[in-house]
């Protein structure tokens, strides 16, 4: 320029007037988004806002039906040009996109093998090399079925960037990460944003909008509400934004907070589900709590504090090596699903898409799997009855659904998740435990999600939550926190943030923990 200024860039991404119908569904309606380089900007809506079809649009898996896409100031590439797609835009998805026969290399490197023989030396060696560079963990011999959530999902992320685009959308990238693996994540993608990669940053989870991002872009019902500086924009405001109600002082499904409010302590008899000494060896040290009839508890811990395989051993995932476990003062036998089952325990798993649900089939289906012995006499199984019961199920959790035969691939997040836990709702349990049962759910999902659960506590059964969300052990009466196996602490509802997540991360318990965390 004259003036002896460097000029402005042009936008990583520039997106306007977008317009995609799918039959009658128009799912984006004149809508646009700007992502400048090197800037980090969250995309947020409720489910069915058209963050995902905007995403197809960006990576060219659907071309508009009107509208224009530029990246840095030229046209999209043609609609089929996958390396042209791949030249300008990567994209890390909330569903695993790696092949679970695969190992870790194959997967990084999928689809761009050298010609000729592949040297699986030099490919593990690089696939090492890579991982390395973004701080994962993972041996690349290991198969992808192997991997741990965490470890998955970091995988993903490291293959996504590996392509060297310079625009990176992250869908749901830290839905099943802890505090320390998302704050790697951060890390990195702070580090990247210097060198002047762009990223949309799609997340439910509002914090992570603050801590990361410095724009923001809400959608609701398919159009572009608004876009504005993060700084700028209040939470309450941000979340009005989405809903399009007027932000609410509280949920209607979080804990009693003051000590006067809270019920007078139950007589013995009224404890559903009792741990006593309950140990795995190397993941969780011996411990010891009580959960009575109309009690939510937390079970508080980052990925390595054992909370989950807590959890797991409860519902009979896994075989403890010590203690015992019952419902109603009878024991459960250690490692057996079926039993924990029949004793009165339902389980909502943590990734609704490889453990909660069989995605090739229909709602009902999927919400009636644990009581096909229900459905008809003599072992069989009648469609007519499935329907029915599915039915009920569905009006009962609100399900949002066409109806009993709508394949369950088809619905939102949030209502596939309430799939899960009609399954787990099912039998009637005597107590549900749930791990992070709303992980990449938007946030009026969310309060509808932990109102069930609040409800199988209200009715008068027991509820176990396990997760390291701060929203969803808001719900709990109480919650135990967890690190590398052992209890830290113990919180009434009272806790603070500050407090419950110090002790997370193992740190001396605040003013609202008791260490010990005894009965």
């Amino acid at each position: 320029m004259s003036n002896g200024q460097a000029s402005t860039p042009p936008p990583a991404v520039h997106a306007e007037g977008v317009v995609k119908r799918f039959g009658p569904t128009v799912a984006l309606d004149q809508v646009g988004i700007t992502v400048a380089v090197g800037d980090s900007h969250a995309l947020v809506g409720r489910n069915g806002a058209g963050k995902s079809t905007l995403v197809s649009v960006l990576t060219g898996l659907h071309a508009p039906d009107a509208g224009r896409v530029a990246f840095n100031g030229e046209p999209a590439p043609a609609p089929g040009d996958t390396a042209a797609w791949q030249a300008r835009v990567a994209c890390v998805y909330q569903k695993s996109m790696v092949v679970p026969e695969l190992t870790v290399a194959e997967n990084l490197f999928l689809n761009r093998f050298e010609r000729g023989r592949i040297r699986w030396s030099r490919l593990r060696a690089d696939a090492r090399d890579l991982l390395a560079e973004y701080g994962v963990d993972v041996d690349p011999a290991t198969r992808a079925a192997d991997l741990t959530v965490e470890q998955g999902q970091f995988v993903e992320i490291a293959r996504a960037l590996s392509f060297g685009a310079r625009f990176i959308i992250l869908d749901e990238p830290t839905a099943q990460l802890d505090a320390a693996g998302i704050e790697r994540l951060f890390t990195k993608l702070r580090e990247l944003q210097q060198q002047g990669v762009a990223f949309l940053f799609i997340s439910h989870h509002l914090q992570e909008v603050y801590d990361l991002c410095s724009t923001v872009t809400v959608y609701r019902d398919a159009r572009h509400i608004l876009t504005a500086p993060v700084a700028e924009l209040g939470k309450a405001d941000l979340v009005a934004a989405m809903t399009g109600e007027a932000a609410q002082a509280a949920t209607t499904w979080h804990a009693k907070s003051s000590p006067a409010q809270q019920p007078a302590e139950p007589a013995a008899g009224d404890t559903v589900l009792r741990a006593e000494g309950l140990a795995l060896d190397g993941v969780f040290q011996p411990i010891d709590f009580a959960v009575r009839a109309g009690e939510v508890l937390g079970l508080a811990g980052a990925t390595a504090s054992g909370n989950t395989a807590l959890g797991e051993t409860l519902v009979g995932l896994r075989k403890a090596t010590g203690g015992s476990a019952s419902v109603d003062g009878r024991g459960v036998r250690p490692g057996s699903v079926p039993h924990a089952l029949n004793a009165g325990i339902g389980y909502v798993p943590e990734d609704r898409h490889r453990q909660g649900l069989v995605l090739g089939r229909s709602v009902a289906e999927n919400a009636t799997l644990t009581v096909t012995d229900q459905l008809g006499p003599y072992g069989t199984v009648l469609p007519s009855r499935t329907r029915t019961f599915a039915q009920r199920m569905i009006d009962s959790l609100d399900i949002k659904t066409s109806g009993p035969a709508q394949p369950v691939s088809d619905l939102s997040g949030g209502n596939q998740q309430k799939v899960v836990i009609a399954r787990a709702l099912a039998r009637d349990p005597r107590v549900l435990v749930a791990i992070r049962p709303t992980a990449g759910v938007d946030v009026k999902s969310k309060d509808a999600l932990l109102g069930v659960v609040r409800g199988v506590a209200d009715r008068g059964d027991a509820a176990v939550i396990v997760s390291d969300e701060l929203d969803d052990l808001r719900v709990c009466d109480r919650v135990i926190a967890l690190f590398h196996g052992r209890v830290i602490a113990e919180f009434g509802s009272g806790w603070t943030d500050r407090d419950l997540v110090s002790a997370m991360e193992g740190l001396p318990a605040g003013a609202g923990g008791d260490k010990g965390a005894e009965e």
